[in-house]
This record gives structure tokens, sequence and C-alpha cells, in this order.
């Protein structure tokens, strides 16, 4: 294990989410080296454009006036002191004078209008935060709130509603742009010199360590840096429009995969174990592994499972890829091709969606390649009968076809493959190139963890995956084990992060969760409005009911697993009292939105029961797909078949997408 720092990337080969590709086609690409003269010249993109505002909870000191008049956040921002910058909307006057002579009120607190709005009735004003309560009591004085930050938004914030969270902080959390949280990168390396993790010289790659025994940790593959833009990619190229979901979090940089793309389960392992052990000197909470094996062990044998099992029980969130099998050679839908470590409960597992490049979600579907479930690792008993685990996965599906985030410079990915690059920029810190995968929808739902994090800190892994799987939105025509509980809704998710006790010391099973009303429980993105999932996977059905969020429930403590709410007695599952409170339903065969039967709370068969009303022998063939056997790639899969499936997937479904925006500044 070498510390190193980082080195120009060299040609390198490719092998996305596990699987191996042949060295062919090295195309290089024309040299784009930016003198370093040109970091002293860097400059500051303007904050960009957020269409919403949403109502903060107010956080008055104790003692202090509260008025009704004021924005909450700016009842956070006032107690701070200082200067702040707000906006005044008037009460309608037929005088002029009303409006003058607030201008000079304004002037006699220390105050100064920088602009006057909408016809003389709302002011721009710069004055001390003394000042605004005394000015909200004047007669001539409707409302007064922040004069908030806006941003162009990129495709990727918008579609998941993480551009709508940037504003739902408070004065002490600030924006919800992951900032503080460290998210670690278990993956090929960074290009940490990459202008979308902090131009001029103040990268936020804040460690990078190596376990491959190459001793470098840049990007000669060109995978990790792309997912590290995903989860946490700023918004300084091309005016936002490849900001990632968290570009104010801290990266970690942990380089378990080499230059071929290839790595280990000991190098995984390792890198796991490196975060549990520096996870307070980095601030470490969300782990991203946009990597897999093929699951053979059961969860409970399965060594980098258990790796991953460690780090839940340190407090860690862990974000897994689901895995790019979904559909065979021949294009017919597969069903229980979920990786490894993705087949681990404690795990949020990830599978990838289709945006279309739109950033409203009502054309979104599921890809054809994401994995489905229910994961296929076995136990084998004493008599030679192997017990399937036969698990709901993935948990959630996030966007993952043909999405443009950093390149790595030179790197084997667009050697192989010249259509992957971007072109959007003749800089090399600049360039974005384009992938697809379930390694890039994991990286958003690690980015969705950092921002609730931020905004409260004090949730558990488990109570972090409830929140993520309750607001989820459900894709119509889906089943469970296709999208989980539905798609990444960082929207949602970061407003009941807000609303919940920021801490859960002392609260047993049934205390009230919430310190605010009940949120609304439905988001409107991008113009398109949808009901939250509204439920939380268990390991063969779910449980639904507002109690999930009105009330504490023992799945949501450290020690336990958020899919042990569930019971199997006697062949029939139930609710496990100690755990869940009355008014949470276990699936009792009621439809879903989307159509699917659920199932009627009986195990069949070999115990496993789906909650899109199938039962499960070991080996069935489902009614639209094909069930994976065991180790179906390792054995049973040629060699060329397993790299057509694994291009195939690299290169996306082919339909609209995310849009390239050309780099107009690459000298900033």
């Amino acid at each position: 294990m070498k510390r190193s720092t980082t080195q120009e990337p060299t040609k390198r080969i490719l092998s996305p989410e596990g699987h191996l590709i042949s060295d062919r086609h090295r195309i290089m690409k024309g040299s784009r080296k930016i003198s370093g003269l040109l970091l002293a010249l860097l400059l500051l993109i303007p904050y960009f454009w957020i269409p919403f505002v949403q109502q903060l909870e107010p956080k008055a000191l104790a003692g202090s006036q509260v008025n009704n008049n004021l924005s909450s956040d700016l009842e956070d921002a006032i107690n701070g002191g200082g200067m702040v910058q707000v906006i005044i909307d008037t009460k309608p006057s037929g005088s002029s004078q009303a409006f003058s002579n607030l201008i000079d009120r304004i002037s006699q607190l220390g105050g100064g209008v920088s602009r006057i709005l909408n016809n003389n009735k709302q002011l721009a004003v710069n004055l001390p935060a003394a000042a605004v309560r005394v000015l909200a009591s004047d007669n001539a004085v409707r409302y007064i709130s922040l004069d908030r930050p806006t941003q162009v938004m990129g495709h990727l914030e918008t579609t998941t509603g993480a551009a709508m969270a940037r504003s739902y902080g408070t004065y002490s959390t600030g924006t919800i742009d992951g900032g503080g949280i460290g998210i670690a990168v278990l993956d090929s390396g960074i290009y940490a010199a990459h202008h979308s993790f902090g131009p001029g010289g103040t990268s936020r790659v804040v460690a990078s360590i190596d376990f491959t025994g190459e001793g470098r940790t840049d990007d000669p593959y060109g995978h990790g840096t792309h997912v590290a833009g995903v989860a946490a990619g700023n918004n300084h190229v091309a005016q936002g429009a490849y900001t990632g979901i968290a570009p104010g979090a801290n990266l970690i940089n942990v380089r378990v995969l080499g230059s071929l793309g290839q790595g280990s389960t000991s190098n995984a392992i390792a890198g796991i174990d490196w975060c549990i052990a520096n996870k307070i000197l980095y601030n470490i909470r969300v782990l991203n592994l946009s990597l897999g094996a093929t699951a053979v062990d059961s969860y409970v044998n399965d060594p980098l499972c258990q790796a991953v099992r460690r780090a839940f029980n340190a407090g860690l969130v862990v974000c897994v890829a689901a895995g790019n099998n979904g559909k065979d050679a021949a294009g017919h839908k597969v069903y229980g091709g979920i990786h490894s470590p993705g087949i681990e409960p404690s795990a949020i597992t990830v599978g990838a969606a289709n945006s279309f490049g739109t950033d409203s979600r009502a054309d979104d579907s599921v890809t054809s390649f994401s994995s489905r479930g229910p994961t296929r690792g076995y136990v084998t008993d004493a008599l030679g009968v192997k017990h399937y685990d036969n698990l709901i996965k993935p948990d959630l599906v996030a966007p993952g076809n043909k999405i443009l985030e950093p390149e790595a410079p030179f790197n084997y990915l667009v050697q192989q493959t010249p259509s992957l690059d971007g072109n959007v920029s003749p800089s090399c810190f600049h360039e974005m190139m384009s992938m697809s995968g379930t390694s890039m929808a994991t990286p958003a739902v690690a980015g969705a963890a950092a921002l609730i994090l931020q905004r409260n800190p004090g949730l558990t892994p488990n109570l972090v995956k409830a929140i993520l799987e309750y607001t989820a939105q459900p894709l119509v025509g889906y089943k469970r084990v296709e999208q989980g509980a539905g798609e990444l809704n960082v929207e949602g998710a970061v407003r009941v992060a807000g609303a919940i006790n920021q801490s859960l010391i002392g609260l047993v099973l049934g205390s009230p969760l919430l310190v605010e009303s009940a949120p609304t429980q439905s988001s409107t993105i991008a113009g398109f409005t949808f009901l939250w999932n509204a439920s939380i996977l268990q390991k063969w059905d779910f449980v639904s009911g507002n109690n999930l969020i009105l009330k504490y429930q023992g799945i949501y403590a450290a020690g336990t697993l958020l899919t042990d709410g569930t019971l199997l007695s006697n062949g029939t599952l139930l609710t496990d009292g100690t755990l869940l409170t009355d008014g949470t339903l276990l699936c009792d065969g009621t439809v879903l939105s989307d159509g699917t039967l659920l199932c009627d709370g009986t195990v069949l068969s070999d115990g496993t029961l789906l909650c899109d009303g199938t039962v499960l022998s070991d080996g069935t063939v489902l009614s639209d797909g094909t069930l994976l056997s065991d180790s179906y790639l390792s054995l049973n899969t040629p060699w060329s078949i397993a790299l057509s499936i694994a291009m195939d997937a690299l290169a996306g479904e082919l339909t609209a997408c995310m849009p390239p925006v050309p780099d107009l500044d690459p000298l900033n």
C-alpha cells in the first residue's frame, strides 16, 4: 500500500463494472496540455439559477423576536450578525411618498438600496442584520426575504431535484451542497487536477491512497474521475451544465482498480477498512463502490459484503452498483444479476434509470441493462442443496444512461472507444466524457446521501436509506426487483431530512420523529409532480404507512438492519412488533401504482416471496424474463459475449440523452 501524488496518466485498458475488455483500437487524443500559468487566471463562475425557494425552519435565538413577515432563512442569517442582502416587498400604497420614506429609513439604519424592482414595489437592500427586525415593523413593509444566490443548473442536478434542495438549508448548514461531508470513492483513481473538483489549486480531493500496488492515485483508466464528478463535480465548466449532486463535498480517492480497470476483492476490502479507520480524520460519511463481482456466496459469507457491513456498523452509508446484467447478448430480460456487494442488505444498491436527456421525470424509465433482482448468492447445506438469498434489490434507481461528467486525460476508456469523448472543451482540465451504467447511477445516490447528512448530521445509515426509499418516485411499469423503491428524489429526501429530529438519542419505538409538520408526500421537479413511494423495502416484501416518517422505528437504529422489520414465522411474513410500530403495513395483495399485484404474505417453495406476485423456486423462469443462475457470467458465458454485454452497457441505450454543452471559457 503506497500513498502517491497525482501523476500524468498513461494509456491503459477497459473493464466496465468488472468485465475485462481486450486491448484494441488505441487511439491517442490530441494533446490538450495547458500551461500551469493558467491556474493563476482562474475565475469564479457566477452562482446558478434555482427556480424554487423552500420555506425553512425558523431557528431564532432564544428570547429573540420572531417576525412573521421575515423568511425563515433570513431569521437564521440575522442571528449571525454582520451585513445581509435582502429583498423588501412593500405594501400597496397610492402614495410614492411612503416608498421614499422607506428608502430614507433604510439609510438611517445603516443600509443601502442596491436596486429598485417591480415598478417601485420592491427593493434590493444591503443592511446590518440588527436593523432587519426594526425595518420589518415599518408599516410600509409587507415581507423581507434573503437576496438568495441564483444558479444555472445542470441536467443531473435538475432532474434529480438536487438543485431545488440547495436552498433547503439553515444558517448553520448553509447551502445544501454536501459541504464538509466526505465521500470516499473506491474506484480507479481520480484526476484531481480537473477543475470540476476545485480550480485554482484548491482541489476537494482531500486524500488519495492506492491499494493496487501501482503506486499512483491518478486515473489512467478513466472510470473513477467520471464517478467522482457525478457525486461531487462543481459548476465550473460550461456554466454549471455538468454540476454533480454534491458539489461542495470533499472527495477521498481510494484507488482499488488498476490501470486496466481491474482489481481484486482484497483490494476493495483493504480500501473499505482504510475508510473505516480514517472516517474521523476526513469526516467520511459515505462510501461509493461503482464496482462489483459475480455474486456466488450468500451475503452472509461473501467477504466483500462482510466488509460493507463493517463500514455500515461503523456509521457509514455505503452505496454500491447493482451491475449491468439486466439483459443477455440477445437483448432478452434477465433477472437475478445483482453483483456483489450489491447483494448485501445493509448497502444501498443502485440501478440505472434513463432520463432521455429531459429534466422532467415524466418520461423516465429503468434502463434495459440495469441488473435486476432477486439476489442469487447462496449457501449450500450438508445435503448439497443450495439456499438462495433471493432478496429484493436494487434499493432504488438513478440516472445512469449517457451521463456527461469529468474526463481524465488520455484515459484508456476514451482511447478504446473514442465516441465516449464529450469533446466539449480543448482544455484537459475541463473536458467531459459520456458513460453509462449503474456505476454512474450509484454516485448520484452517494451525493444525495451527502446532502441528506449535511442537512441532518445525526441520521443513521438506516435512516438515510429509509428516507431515500420513502421519497423515491415509483416508475410505472416496473417491478420492485427492477426499480426497488423507485427513482432517486433528492428534493423530497432533503426536505424530509430537515424535518427529522437532529438528535436520535433517547428515541424509542414510537417516539415522535419529526420536529416540524409532516412534509407533503409529493414533489414537483422540472414541472412534473409525482407522489412518493411512501414505503420501505424489506428482505422479501415492503412496509408502508405514514408512521414510517412520523414515528421512530426500531429498524432505524444502529446495530440493526433496515430490512429487519419483517419476520418469517411458519411460512408467513409478519411485521416485527419490536422494530415497527402499529400503523405500518406489510404488503397484503394491494396493487401498486404501476399495476403490479403484491404478495399475500405467504411464503412458499424455497421460502422466497417477491413483491411482484411471483414466488420463485430456484431456476424458475419469470413471466417476462429469465432467472439468472449462479456464476452465469463467470462460467457459462463465453468471453466474446461477456465483452459484448459490457460494451453495450458502457455505450448506453440509443435514445435521447443528456446533451453536451460546449465550454466557452476553456482558459478560466
